[in-house]
């Protein structure tokens, strides 16, 4: 192979040979080659929503941050007040540039006093390592990606306790939403948190070193099994994280758009002290929003993708960022930014579509809320 076809091929997961096994179609995404579907994405997606799904998430970077002053970095790096999120538990937070933009959604696990982990999209890992660690300069703390040394594997649905429960010396019922404790996973030490990215209940199970992820893997395929467990890729996880309403990197966030922008200003803590990004935050918490985000549903079925045009009574007032089908409602849905001060109350809402305007209804997000 040429060095320059080496250099640009997309890396693999510790699961590959497992992916490959079982008729899955791989793709370059982000620069891993990832699962998109093993046979049908539609019967991926309801397997979630109805039973559970199997996801290989290894594309994601973790970072480990150890040392006495680990809480106060983190607290100056990212939007959020770190320092307070107890041993054990999780939050959602952000990297932000100077001018507010956001460079990364992130979440952080405080494992120890001293110790935290940093989960990033996998994108964005090359940014946020290095600006984790430039960041902490100054503060008693060391910054390590450790990302090649894990693999992540996700189960996700209401059955996930039922297929998990066998393989684990973890009470599973212990574990609260955003917490992450240190457990065995079918005999191999592991991070078993109670997060996910589909909006159902679910674990993320972290795996170090990376070549113990088959194992695992085809444990919780074995367990599984009598609980409709099924594999599944990216494109289920995509329509699934649309109908909860969560939203992408590179879609939903991006460095032109501010936490605010985004309608998660909630995320940022303004009483912590001072921190990255702080003074153009507070001016964007101040203002007006230039642009916010809504839930479209289509009345037809023609499918809302990302770029489209949405307009109100014939007039352009935003973009889709990200649109598909939705096999929970049987109808394609969309998120999309129009113009801050616009209401969505009145009015005719449309989708271009290839030049014809497709009829839409506006709601709220997310598309999709769980039972319990």
């Amino acid at each position: 192979m040429p060095m320059s076809d080496a250099a640009s091929a997309p890396r693999a997961t510790a699961l590959r040979e497992v992916h490959e096994k079982a008729g899955a179609t791989l793709v370059d995404f982000a620069g891993w080659l990832m699962p998109l579907r093993y046979g049908s994405e539609t019967a991926e997606h309801r397997a979630v929503r109805e039973a559970a799904g199997l996801f290989d998430l290894s594309h994601m970077g973790e970072i480990r941050l150890t040392g006495p002053q680990a809480a106060q970095a983190l607290d100056h790096a990212l939007v959020g007040h770190l320092s307070q999120v107890k041993v054990g538990r999780a939050r959602y937070s952000m990297i932000t540039a100077e001018d507010g933009g956001v460079l990364d959604d992130l979440i952080v696990y405080r494992l120890r006093e001293d110790e935290y982990l940093v989960v990033a999209n996998a994108a964005n890992t090359a940014v946020v390592a290095p600006a984790l660690a430039e960041r902490a300069a100054g503060f008693d703390v060391e910054v390590r990606d450790e990302s090649a040394e894990y693999a992540l594997i996700a189960v996700q649905g209401p059955r996930a306790v039922d297929v998990l429960a066998p393989l684990t010396d973890a009470d599973l019922d212990g574990i609260r939403y955003y917490a992450g404790y240190e457990h065995t996973v079918a005999g191999e030490p592991v991070l078993l948190a109670r997060t996910g990215y589909t909006g159902e209940d679910g674990f993320e199970i972290f795996v170090s070193p990376a070549d113990r992820a088959p194992k695992v893997w085809d444990a919780l395929m074995a367990e599984g099994e009598r609980h409709g467990l099924v594999p599944a890729g990216l494109s289920a996880r995509d329509t699934l994280r649309m109908e909860a309403g969560m939203p992408l990197y590179g879609q939903e966030l991006t460095a032109d758009l501010t936490p605010f922008d985004a309608g998660l200003g909630r995320v940022v803590k303004f009483d912590k002290g001072d921190f990255v990004g702080r003074a153009a935050l507070e001016e964007a918490s101040r203002s007006s929003r230039p642009r916010r985000l809504i839930g479209l549903v289509a009345r037809g079925r023609r499918p809302l993708r990302q770029g489209q045009e949405v307009l109100r009574d014939g007039t352009p007032v935003g973009t889709i960022t990200s649109g598909a089908p939705s096999p929970t409602l049987g109808r394609p849905i969309a998120m999309a930014y129009v113009d801050g001060d616009l209401d969505t109350s009145t009015g005719a809402f449309t989708v271009d579509v290839r030049g014809r305007g497709e009829d839409v209804d506006v709601v709220e997000l997310p598309f999709y809320k769980r039972q319990s």
